[in-house]
């Protein structure tokens, strides 16, 4: 990947899906914001929004594993969603797992004084520096 690289990253869910936006260059990530899911699935249009306004060189999708590492239901569902973004938009595509990243987005929200609903950007935002600290330990 290109050194200074920006990526967009996404908290997984059934009803939403948490959206965050980073760079390789500072290492750092922001969150962004919420994508609905419908019966029909994402709606990719509102992916498609954010894509093209961040043109990101790669995208990074956490996946949630239970404690001792298994996979769950939702597991494989956000492993499609992965497979879904890379044959939509032509983009690599990366996966971490997830573990406590909405703990963590949680206690994130309530150092700030903010109530800890509504967690799933700032969820997105902690796997996306999870991802991002991990390849910088990786060059």
């Amino acid at each position: 990947m290109k050194q200074a690289a920006t990526l967009l990253g996404f908290d997984y869910g059934d009803k939403k899906i948490g959206v965050a936006v980073g760079q390789t260059l500072t290492g750092t990530a922001s969150p962004l914001g919420l994508i609905r899911v419908r019966s029909t699935g994402p709606d990719w249009d509102g992916i498609a929004d954010l894509i093209e306004a961040w043109q990101p060189d790669a995208l990074v999708v956490g996946l949630p594993l239970n404690m001792d590492g298994t996979e769950q239901t939702v597991t494989r569902s956000a492993r499609r969603f992965g497979r879904q973004l890379r044959g939509r938009f032509s983009l690599p595509v990366h996966s971490v797992d997830e573990r406590l990243s909405t703990r963590e987005a949680c206690e994130r929200l309530l150092r700030a004084g903010k109530a800890p609903q509504g967690n799933d950007p700032m969820a997105a935002q902690v796997i996306l520096e999870d991802w991002l600290a991990e390849n910088e330990r990786a060059r």
